[in-house]
């Protein structure tokens, strides 16, 4: 296990409300870019038209897309934020439990997701920043807590 403690009491809080029609990710990661954020933790609720639903395969080392096109209610979205090693621009990490009318739940790596009606999301920006680095082993990009101030 590793550890690094990113703030004190500087931390900024953030609400976004993403409209019908709005990319989740497109949109949160150009917010996040245009606001110099570098680590933030993130939550949000609302509802999406149609949702891509990502689960990670060792073997592979690429996500099993899971494209849900029908309306669905977000009844948990949690992630971060982190620089990309490649792009030095923010990068979103994100999972979202999604649920249908009959109560019953599906959830994954989010991968995309189209708004409708709201999403309404509490961004939380650490003074310290995160940064995404390859890691070789399982073909993801993980936080390294070696770098960053």
């Amino acid at each position: 296990m590793r550890a690094k403690q990113l703030s004190t009491n500087q931390e900024h809080s953030h609400v976004i409300v993403l409209d019908p029609g709005d990319e989740v990710v497109d949109e949160l990661t150009e917010w996040a870019d245009r606001h110099g954020v570098r680590a933030a933790r993130l939550t949000g609720i609302g509802g999406f038209r149609r949702v891509t639903l990502g689960f990670f395969d060792p073997t592979s080392r690429d996500f099993v897309r899971i494209p849900i096109d029908r309306q669905t209610e977000v009844l948990a979205l949690i992630g971060d934020f982190a620089m990309a090693e490649d792009t030095r621009r923010p990068e979103l990490h994100a999972h979202v439990v999604v649920g249908f009318p009959d109560g019953a739940a599906r959830g994954g790596h989010l991968l995309a997701g189209e708004v409708w009606p709201t999403l309404e999301v509490i961004v939380t920006q650490s003074p310290r920043y995160l940064r995404r680095r390859h890691d070789p082993q399982t073909g993801l990009t993980l936080i390294d807590l070696d770098v960053g101030t």
